[in-house]
């Protein structure tokens, strides 16, 4: 049996900042947001763009595409941030409604930024092992650029979080675009390193809490976070890579494409290095930043439509989140 995917959606806001906005707002050389930091512009939500209204608007354009009547959906995995539209909501089941999934079921799931590769491997696991799912759409939104504050050297590789919707439709005996193994990693002794501090039940939200600015992300252990890192951080992200793509049944040197997430310019040069790929065998998000679990989604397309995927390409989609957390998705791209 084989789980193919169908099509994917994408939204972008239209409103967007600057590197050099970012660098006059921090403090820092406009030179270090655009090359070292990798950031030309990124998109900021407009006051409709709001979390899992993203992810509908993007769970449209991929219905569209793939010209299916969305009461053929199974299952909707909302794979968007659990920062949305209310604190306490189910944010599936209202975009199952807006959608007109009305014979689907729905949840949410999340894992940060590594939340579309671990729903990808969710959702096979369960298509696989239940006749009954037989379509099942993933979709939602990203804005945790709203936790941001550029005063805030602490969270500076952050600086680059954005907002946008992503959706992948996904179909069992579909026979292009197939799924394939999914490798995931976490490792708790980063859980309490990134946070939000007020609002959960330690420090609920208060006025003074507002007036300290712990409802914005902040790093509680910098130093000890960038140490513990600097020993786990890349190979972790290679391991997941090839371990992937090697229990899908093929090597690293079988790679046509890898679809990462934004980080450093340095990192991802890093990681084509390792794995022995030319430059043109990603696409480095500039002009977008960092959109969370939704930079795949993302990649996927602008691969797609820069013609860097051809029937029988090996394309690995990676991911890594706060927490901490890597994955990657093996896919075969196209008739095969």
């Amino acid at each position: 049996m084989q789980i193919g995917i169908v099509s994917t959606g994408i939204y972008i806001p239209e409103t967007y900042i600057t590197g050099a906005e970012i660098a006059k707002a921090a403090g820092i050389p406009e030179m270090v947001v655009e090359e070292k930091m990798g950031i030309k512009k990124k998109p900021v939500p407009g006051p409709e763009d709001h979390t899992c209204e993203m992810g509908i608007k993007a769970a449209r354009e991929a219905i569209r595409k793939a010209c299916i009547d969305p009461l053929e959906i199974d299952l909707v995995i909302y794979i968007g941030e659990e920062y949305k539209e209310y604190p306490l909501w189910t944010a599936g089941i209202k975009l199952q409604e807006e959608i007109g999934a009305f014979n689907a079921w729905a949840f949410d799931t999340a894992l940060r930024c590594g939340t579309t590769v671990m729903a990808l491997k969710l959702a096979r696991g369960m298509m696989l092992s239940d006749p009954d799912i037989k379509t099942v759409l993933l979709a939602g939104g990203y804005r945790n650029g709203d936790f941001i504050d550029y005063q805030n050297p602490r969270t500076r590789f952050m600086y680059n979080l954005g907002a946008g919707g992503g959706a992948i439709l996904l179909k069992r005996d579909h026979q292009e675009n197939l799924l394939l193994q999914t490798e995931i990693i976490t490792d708790g002794s980063f859980s309490e390193d990134v946070v939000v501090v007020a609002g959960g039940t330690k420090n609920p939200i208060s006025a003074e809490n507002l007036e300290r600015g712990l409802n914005q992300l902040d790093v509680l252990d910098p130093q000890g976070m960038k140490d513990r890192l600097e020993n786990k951080s890349m190979a972790n992200f290679l391991k997941v890579i090839r371990q992937s793509v090697e229990k899908s049944g093929f090597s690293e040197k079988d790679i046509s494409y890898v679809g990462m997430l934004h980080m450093k310019r340095s990192a991802h040069d890093y990681v084509l290095k390792q794995l022995g790929l030319e430059e043109s065998k990603s696409i480095y998000l500039e002009d977008y930043g960092h959109i969370g679990q939704i930079d795949q989604i993302l990649s996927l397309e602008l691969a797609e439509k820069a013609g860097k995927l051809r029937d029988g390409s090996i394309v690995v989609l990676v991911s890594a989140g706060i927490g901490y957390a890597w994955g990657a998705t093996t896919i075969r791209w196209g008739k095969g």
